[in-house]
């Protein structure tokens, strides 16, 4: 019988590794890395991040892709969703052949047209438990590179819902690790989940559990937590008693741990130290690549450079929050990627909040007309070339050449 599931490759990473290199890598960030993460090209001084860019999950999805690519040529490959947050390597992945398996505004799939012939590929994210059965049913070869990290969260969450708790989960739930983690309730009965988006919709749930003055009422309650937020069903008076925290990987780690901690201190006031103890449960599920690199940003703020350049798809999480961990101490500006930077015009196109839908603004005179040091960082899912290149465009924008 064909094996239709893999989850660790095809053995093929070494003899495809130099073209994926080719590829994603820059010898102008590996200049700069090798000479302590800082370099002068005129009169701008460069500061690299000492932890930005690609990590170990997107450098294992992107290598499981290839390798998908080159064992099943004949075969019709698709893609759930995005494999990262990065719209150039997204890109390449179409330019490969992959066909891309959009979701619905709600977060739905639709598998209808696959056949047991075709390839599916699981992204970094994951997949709901729900899709990952519907694909199963179809009996395609089913290609998974769901991130280890986000495996250690869905264990801890799959543990809740064993031990009656309900996770409440720091995430977004229009993502889709959020969504995926999420189900991970669904493997036992009555498993519950409640989404928190960041610390003033937890607000609502420590003043709730808390039952401090104005908290919110359980109809309030259960409609602002719609069925999108809560597992259905959910009810806030009995399903807030016993809860374990964990949340989305690429969420700022800081906050996740002040809700966590919110929740605990809520649970206290109103029930007692002695059923917090018993009733409360907390474990860092924040993925080490992104807490490394929002620690790398927070030491490159202790002195901070005159203008931070932020590089990483717009709806990318751990992009995202760097951006906005920077905006706290620096002139920064978040690009997608470097065609956001006109060497004609030496105009910058950028995303200047946290919120994914906001729009983009184009500043003109964004760089300082003297020497300065120009800071940089990169999400965990943007490739090195990609940050090379937009260096080299704001080099060119000062009339800088560079060997």
């Amino acid at each position: 019988m064909e094996q239709t599931y893999f989850r660790k490759g095809f053995g093929l990473k070494k003899e495809l590794k130099p073209l994926i290199d080719a590829e994603y890598q820059s010898a102008l960030v590996e200049r700069i890395r090798a000479r302590g993460y800082v370099d002068t090209f005129g009169d701008v001084t460069v500061r690299l991040a000492q932890q930005f860019g690609f990590c170990y999950g997107v450098d294992r999805a992107v290598d499981y892709a290839y390798e998908t690519v080159h064992k099943f040529p004949d075969r019709q490959i698709h893609l759930v969703g995005e494999i990262i947050h990065n719209p150039h390597v997204n890109e390449r992945m179409t330019e490969m052949g992959i066909s891309f398996i959009y979701p619905t505004p709600e977060g739905a799939f639709d598998f209808s047209a696959l056949t047991p012939e075709d390839v599916v590929i699981l992204p970094a994210f994951g997949v709901t438990i729900h899709d990952f059965d519907a694909l199963s049913e179809v009996g395609c070869i089913l290609v998974d590179t769901t991130c280890g990290s986000v495996l250690h969260v869905w264990k801890r969450v799959e543990s809740y819902a064993k031990d009656g708790f309900t996770a409440v989960i720091h995430g977004k739930y229009t993502h889709e690790e959020s969504r995926a983690t999420a189900s991970q309730v669904e493997r036992h009965e009555n498993g519950k989940y409640l989404l928190v988006r960041d610390m003033e919709e937890g607000n609502l749930v420590f003043d709730y559990v808390a039952r401090r003055p104005g908290h919110m009422t359980r109809e309030e309650f259960i409609q602002h937590f719609d069925d999108h937020k809560a597992s259905p069903g959910f009810d806030p008076d009995t399903d807030l008693q016993r809860v374990g925290v964990a949340n989305q990987t690429t969420m700022l780690a800081k906050e996740s741990l002040a809700i966590g901690w919110k929740i605990h201190e809520a649970m206290v006031e109103r029930f007692g130290e002695e059923h917090a103890s018993t009733h409360f449960r907390s474990f860092g599920t924040i993925c080490s690549a992104t807490q490394e690199r929002q620690d790398a940003v927070a030491e490159m703020m202790a002195s901070p450079p005159s203008v931070m350049l932020v590089i990483g798809g717009y709806n990318s999480s751990n992009t995202n929050h760097l951006a906005h961990l920077c905006r706290q101490h620096t002139t920064t500006f978040h690009v997608e990627d470097a065609a956001c930077i006109d060497v004609e015009t030496g105009t910058i196109r950028h995303k200047p909040e946290l919120d994914p839908t906001a729009e983009e603004l184009v500043e003109t005179e964004w760089l300082p007309l003297g020497p300065f040091d120009l800071g940089i960082t990169a999400g965990a899912s943007t490739p090195n070339n990609k940050i090379g290149e937009a260096l080299l465009r704001i080099l060119q924008v000062r009339g800088i050449e560079v060997e």
